[in-house]
């Protein structure tokens, strides 16, 4: 008979009996739609099994799960071997079944092109191709750096695209492991200022501006703009918002702010 007829069969036994009719249990994508670390299994994305990412990202961006949003993806693998490469992008359209998602690289990647991914070929090390294709995206709501992983590009990539991130967003920067390699523009100083670490590190400082005693000091767009950092093993999740929660230190340093 074909197990599609049997189940229609079954259906029709249950409204004549009058027995409530059980939901059918989803199977294929459906099953582990709601798993991002199962999905990356499936899409052969090393976001699970290499790394560790996808639990942290289902942590994070859970609340976008049923979502219209705009995700974009820097890096979308396979480097310039044919047909290779879309796996992660792949996966978040899986995961967000509402959501535009568009991925970036130096190659060409449109072979990857289907229902609500898009791919576009731009240079993270170059403002303008950022700013270009930010702008054909139009609101951004989910950055995923995933690139050259050379502090540099990271840092260009941050300093253009952040600001561009809606409010309310999230930026995350993966395999910051090379910001310690100096064969992949790192460094083996820990204090480094100009690696992809150095730079996401000094934000926890920046979450904390208004508690500075330094009057002098102007806060930057991060200060103002980033209110949460969450570091783990090699990815970094950055939320953007407006931090302005105000201080108390005029009140615990009275013998300080008594002589301005």
């Amino acid at each position: 008979m074909g197990e599609k007829n049997v189940r229609v069969l079954r259906q029709l036994k249950r409204q004549i009996t009058g027995r409530p009719v059980a939901p059918a249990k989803p199977t294929g994508l459906d099953a582990i739609s709601h798993d991002l670390s199962k999905l990356a299994v499936h899409f052969k994305t090393d976001k699970w099994g290499t790394h560790r990412y996808t639990r942290h990202y289902q942590r994070h961006l859970q609340h976008l799960k049923n979502e219209k949003f705009n995700l974009l993806e820097i890096g979308i693998g396979g480097y310039n071997r044919a047909g290779q490469g879309g796996a992660s992008l792949r996966m978040w359209k899986a995961f967000f079944p509402n959501a535009q998602i568009f991925g970036m690289d130096i190659q060409d990647k449109s072979f990857v092109d289907e229902d609500r991914i898009t791919t576009f070929i731009g240079d993270q090390s170059d403002p303008d191709s950022l700013n270009a294709i930010a702008e054909k995206i139009g609101e951004i709501d989910v950055i995923i750096d995933d690139g050259s992983h050379r502090s540099p590009h990271v840092i260009t990539t941050f300093e253009t695209l952040f600001p561009l991130l809606k409010d309310g967003g999230i930026y995350a920067v993966e395999d910051t492991q090379s910001s310690y390699w100096p064969e992949w523009m790192g460094s083996e100083d820990l204090d480094a200022k100009d690696t992809s670490m150095g730079l996401l590190k000094r934000l926890t400082d920046g979450l904390n501006y208004e508690e500075f005693v330094d009057e002098s000091y102007e806060p930057t767009y991060t200060d103002r703009n980033v209110v949460g950092v969450h570091f783990y093993h090699n990815l970094v999740i950055i939320e953007k918002g407006k931090n302005a929660e105000g201080s108390n230190k005029r009140s615990a340093l009275k013998q300080r702010y008594a002589k301005s």
